[in-house]
């Protein structure tokens, strides 16, 4: 990382729901038990939102871009390779730890008060409506994503699965 990347602040976004149009990989999510294998192994033919994308190249622009989701870290590889597909800028990827359980607006708000405490956010970018709820109170500035369809299969896993 240049001086110039620790110096500029920081752009925050999810991946799915925001960038990745995962609505084809939610049927997984849908059946008794849920099948999180096939859910997370669908998500490197993920459609790019271009809404997201947009926001992402354009906050490149004065912005240092990270992306903060809760996909696990088993998931590294095809997100970086799915990032770099979509011509999205390089960054700094905060995935879910393996044996982390806790809901998406917990485990992002406590990344987001870390990355803080060293570097100006300017934005979170995110479209889990509570995730961006608990930002707001806790002072970040927040674009909600509403260019995807809202999936209650993907709210119950973000918030009571602590999966996503």
């Amino acid at each position: 990382m240049t001086e110039n990347n620790r110096t500029r602040p920081l752009a925050v976004f999810d991946l799915d729901g925001t960038l990745a149009d995962s609505a084809h990989r939610q049927r997984f999510l849908e059946r008794k038990p849920r099948d999180w294998d096939a859910f997370f192994a669908a998500a490197p033919q993920d459609p790019p939102l271009a809404e997201g994308v947009a926001l992402a190249l354009e906050s490149a622009q004065e912005c240092e871009v990270t992306y903060l989701t809760g996909r696990p870290e088993r998931c590294r590889r095809d997100t970086v390779a799915w990032l770099a597909a979509q011509g999205l800028p390089e960054g700094q990827i905060w995935m879910r730890r393996k044996d982390d359980r806790r809901p998406a607006r917990r485990t992002k708000l406590e990344i987001l008060r870390r990355l803080a405490r060293n570097r100006e956010i300017r934005v979170l970018v995110d479209d889990d409506e509570l995730v961006c709820d608990e930002a707001e109170r806790a002072g970040f500035t927040v674009v909600r994503a509403r260019w995807a369809a809202a999936s209650a299969a993907l709210n119950v896993a973000q918030e009571r699965d602590g999966r996503t």
